[in-house]
């Protein structure tokens, strides 16, 4: 059987259900997410610069950047969060985050 749009809620309800928040508070998450985006984004540019210059970049550099980009890229989005008054719903998300990410082991 085929759910009709109105019976399961559109993109906001199903946010704002799974993540435990008024649908207002989802615009401001995703507008977080995108501050963050944009300035990992925008920051990469000049980094690549300073440690690779102009010529192309080693594969080494390039697996470097991938691993390290996760934390700084969490530390924006704990920042951008502060800043918008989401600190609790992020600190939250990076916990359960890391939490899958890094399993911890059973005695």
């Amino acid at each position: 059987m085929v759910e009709k749009k109105s019976e399961r809620g559109g993109w906001m309800q199903r946010l704002s259900a799974r993540w435990g928040v008024r649908p207002a508070r989802v615009l401001i998450i995703l507008l977080v997410f995108a501050c963050t985006g944009f300035t990992v984004l925008f920051l990469k540019r000049p980094v690549v610069a300073y440690f690779v210059g102009d010529g192309e970049q080693p594969a080494l550099f390039t697996v470097l950047y991938y691993v390290l980009i996760l934390p700084v890229y969490n530390v924006f989005l704990l920042i951008y969060g502060a800043l918008f008054g989401q600190f609790r719903f992020f600190w939250e998300f990076e916990k359960r985050f890391f939490r899958r990410l890094l399993p911890q082991k059973r005695a």
